[in-house]
């Protein structure tokens, strides 16, 4: 059995999912999208090939009213507050998730 799976995740993000329920979307260009679908969306998807890795968690306490709180695994010391209607190019920049999407090279090292 394997002890070790590889991602090529750069980033990984939580989202909280109790956040995102009670907008009910509030993202997109109709903010009828989920801030964890267009933030995957956005990535390449859910799977560990994706450039980054979202992941949507139970409630994280805070329950911000029109928003949706997100964790940068990698800066788990400042919570971030997106609002809703918040344009995708701005919350991308605020995640810190303006990755290389390009294929990375897959040969084994």
């Amino acid at each position: 059995m394997k002890t070790l799976v590889r991602s090529h995740w750069s980033k990984t993000v939580l989202v909280c999912g109790k956040c995102s329920k009670k907008l009910g979307g509030g993202f997109g260009e109709k903010r009828e999208t989920s801030l964890v679908k267009l933030l995957r969306k956005f990535g390449g998807g859910k799977k560990r090939k994706a450039a980054f890795g979202v992941i949507e968690t139970k409630c994280l306490g805070i329950c911000p009213k029109g928003a949706v709180v997100t964790v940068d695994a990698a800066h788990p010391g400042q919570w971030q507050l997106i609002e809703a209607g918040t344009p995708e190019g701005q919350v991308i920049e605020r995640l810190g998730l303006l990755v290389d999407l390009r294929p990375e090279d897959t040969r084994s090292h």
